[in-house]
């Protein structure tokens, strides 16, 4: 599963003023990662605003970007929640012949057992023979897949791949990396901790900032996966003032305020989401004016 090394970037849903989907700023977006270097595209995800789009909106997002895309980059699909049944009744209702993978998240507010978690997500392999990266969020869902789970399921669930990680946990990531398959992919799910997670033997990121900075952010997992760790750290304190930046009043408010300063899409999120603060705002414009000159050479 090479294709899901390196950098994926978990795509927001740009809006319009009334509201609906801003297509024209989505192929904006989608044609910005291609052409800077972005490794593979994550759509409907939680940045996608997932849990606020309806179903038919989500299939139109994902047929559109797939239009744009022109299979240039693999897509990875946000299938996910906390209603088994429904989540495995998703897999008809899209045209997946275009999709490289599945990312679903573990349930969120049921706050399931490890039981119970191990047997959602064995529902879900069953119902797809597409791979699968499981998503683990304690800080969105209430409950952490445990490393004995991911493990667990690892080595029983033939078309599990990999998982996104965002426990912020790195002896929880150290645990199933040593403990799971060599082609089981540990993909970080925390901007800050990319690095981090690839120099313990993870396989890269599914990142938010990146679609702001693909070309900067991207170079640097790349420079991160061939052991050049201390250019890609350059890079990493870099950002990191704007990683901690677009996620401090919530995500996707943060990285939406963000690519609006870039002209590329409105900062309008749906409730009961709300936009960011003046004052934050204002923060994370200036971080951008002070990039801007070295960003636009990388672009």
């Amino acid at each position: 599963m090479d294709k899901f090394k390196g950098a994926g970037v978990a795509l927001v849903t740009p809006f319009k003023e009334d509201q609906s989907i801003d297509f024209k700023a989505l192929e904006k977006l989608v044609n910005r990662q291609i052409k800077n270097g972005v490794d593979y595209l994550v759509i409907i995800g939680s940045t996608a605003e997932s849990v606020t789009l309806s179903l038919e909106e989500k299939k139109l997002i994902k047929e559109f970007v797939s239009v744009i895309n022109k299979g240039r980059l693999p897509m990875v699909l946000g299938i996910g929640g906390n209603n088994t049944k429904q989540v495995v009744e998703k897999f008809d209702y899209y045209d997946m012949s275009d999709i490289d993978a599945i990312l679903s998240v573990s349930p969120n507010y049921n706050k399931p057992t490890q039981e119970g978690i191990y047997q959602h997500y064995r529902a879900i392999g069953q119902a797809t023979d597409k791979p699968i990266i499981l998503y683990n969020v304690p800080g969105r869902t209430g409950s952490n897949v445990c490393a004995e789970t991911t493990i667990r399921m690892a080595h029983d669930f033939k078309n599990v791949i990999g998982i996104k990680e965002a426990s912020g946990d790195l002896v929880q990531i150290m645990n199933i990396i040593k403990n799971t398959p060599d082609d089981f992919l540990m993909i970080s799910g925390d901007d800050v901790l990319a690095l981090p997670t690839i120099s313990v033997g993870g396989a890269g990121v599914i990142s938010v900032i990146g679609q702001a900075y693909p070309s900067l952010f991207s170079e640097m997992i790349r420079e991160g996966l061939k052991g050049n760790f201390k250019n890609a750290y350059q890079t990493h304190y870099k950002l990191m003032e704007c990683v901690d930046l677009i996620f401090r009043e919530g995500n996707p408010a943060g990285i939406k305020s963000l690519l609006n300063n870039l002209d590329i899409c409105s900062s309008i999120v749906r409730l009961p989401l709300v936009a960011v603060t003046k004052g934050l705002k204002e923060k994370i414009n200036n971080f951008n004016f002070q990039l801007k000159e070295e960003y636009q050479k990388q672009v």
